[in-house]
């Protein structure tokens, strides 16, 4: 059965690079990158697991694993390649473009500098994971979409929230365990990043509350990249029914719906906060109030169901959480304090790869790990935290000025999800190293990107 699925993921994956490379390279649409990061991102680990499950290699995994950075690079070549008189390409750079150069240089310069205890290797392919959401951001900035292009990578966004949501029936309805206690998860996690079985599932402890209660993942990583990813879902299918006629409104409710339901079936804290936090900023920020009715009547439904519907486990899992008690909020306020302390006793920061949940972090130079903004203040010191802070909060601003000022609607859906969605990543940012979940973050540093090609447009008109 494993080698089955191995040949149906090879072929849907070779299909889908192979149609992009036709794209990108016979007729310049570099753009198109995206395209297949959006439908392969989500499936990512999912789909290395099943690989090595049934091959057993690590040299195929590792053909798997190159693909997404590979497509990212053809795309940069291509860029350039149809580009010959760079130096007379119009570069209009805006404090977005400015915050997120001086956040790469910094790193870059860090890198270099013998700062740390980590390895060379091990700072590269830090470096790597900090620079590969740059050129995303980068090719989002230079790509020129149509409309009905647009579109389609919306129809992927909507694709995988239906579909994440199916696949957490089966495994809630059908199968009453993890999808990963089939594809070879724990095999590839301890052969291949070496990581030991952990929990009561055979997985990770992050597939389990405290209490041992499933927390599921679909087809994502783990329950946490999950949780984050399906903001996304929910914040593209609330903008497209809200600017579409209304005959077509089912299918972006179906959309909102089945975010909701994978949300739940996660059962992580901080995205189930920052949903209602997105939503909240939402109705103040576009004057649209009725949501902020409507986020109070899902708070209070959630709360009449955990009181008198939900299981025990899970009852005891939001009370823990609500009162403190829980381990793991124990657990997010102790790493942060360590992350603290590192940054007060070295203010400019210890190097790279030496906080945080990257695979390139040794466990035993590990400081801090569960807070993005610390994680990046440990390694780059007060300034790198800021940079990213400002780098952040700029890109929401301008896709904020870009959702109200465009005359151009799905250019403007573009800019609301980017930075809505960034939004409602700042509750998970403060309890998760987000921006390791490359579908969520990459996806969306291409919206911004977008989004603040759009602004220049429109500031230089």
């Amino acid at each position: 059965m494993a080698l089955i699925v191995f040949l149906l993921i090879t072929l849907a994956v070779s299909a889908g690079f192979l149609w992009t490379l036709e794209k990108m390279i016979f007729q310049g649409k570099w753009s198109y990158f995206i395209y297949f990061l959006a439908a392969f991102l989500p499936i990512y680990i999912t789909s290395l697991s099943v690989v090595y499950l049934a091959t057993e290699s690590s040299a195929v995994v590792g053909f798997f694993q190159i693909l997404k950075e590979l497509i990212i690079l053809i795309a940069l070549a291509v860029f350039l390649l149809y580009n010959k008189k760079i130096g007379s390409y119009p570069f209009r750079l805006v404090a977005t473009d400015w915050f997120f150069l001086a956040f790469l240089a910094l790193a870059f310069i860090y890198l270099l500098l013998p700062i740390g205890e980590a390895s060379f290797l091990n700072k590269a392919l830090y470096f790597k994971s900090m620079l590969i959401p740059g050129l995303i951001y980068f090719l989002g900035r230079n790509s020129s979409f149509q409309d009905w292009e647009i579109g389609r990578i919306f129809k992927i966004i909507f694709f995988v929230a239906i579909g994440a949501f199916l696949v957490n029936l089966v495994e809630y309805f059908l199968l009453n365990a993890h999808l990963q206690q089939f594809t070879g998860y724990a095999l590839f996690n301890l052969y291949i990043n070496d990581i030991e079985p952990t929990g009561n599932y055979g997985l990770t402890w992050t597939f389990e509350t405290t209490n041992a209660m499933k927390r599921l993942a679909s087809f994502f990583s783990d329950p946490l990249e999950m949780a984050s990813s399906v903001l996304m879902g929910f914040a593209a299918g609330l903008i497209w029914f809200l600017t579409s006629r209304r005959e077509y409104s089912w299918l972006y409710l179906l959309v909102m719906a089945c975010s909701l339901g994978s949300l739940v079936f996660s059962a992580s804290r901080a995205a189930f906060a920052a949903f209602f936090v997105m939503i909240f900023f939402i109705a103040l920020v576009f004057k649209l109030y009725k949501l902020i009715g409507a986020g109070f009547l899902a708070l209070v439904a959630f709360a009449i169901y955990v009181v008198f519907f939900a299981s025990e486990d899970f009852y005891f899992f939001v009370l823990d959480t609500l009162t403190f008690e829980n381990t793991s909020s124990i657990g997010h306020v102790v790493e942060w304090l360590l992350a603290l302390d590192s940054m007060i006793a070295n203010p400019m920061g210890i190097g790279l790869a030496m906080s945080g949940n990257f695979g390139s972090v040794e466990d035993d130079l590990r400081v801090g790990g569960e807070n993005q903004f610390l994680i990046f203040g440990a390694q780059l010191g007060w300034i790198g935290m800021v940079l990213y802070i400002a780098t952040l909060f700029s890109g929401i601003r301008t896709a904020l000025k870009v959702f109200n000022f465009t005359d151009n609607t799905y250019n403007a859906r573009i800019a609301f999800v980017g930075g809505i969605v960034k939004v409602g990543l700042l509750l998970p940012l403060f309890t998760a190293n987000v921006e390791i979940y490359t579908y969520i973050s990459w996806v969306t540093w291409w919206m911004i990107g977008l989004s603040v090609r759009e602004y220049s447009k429109i500031k230089y008109k």
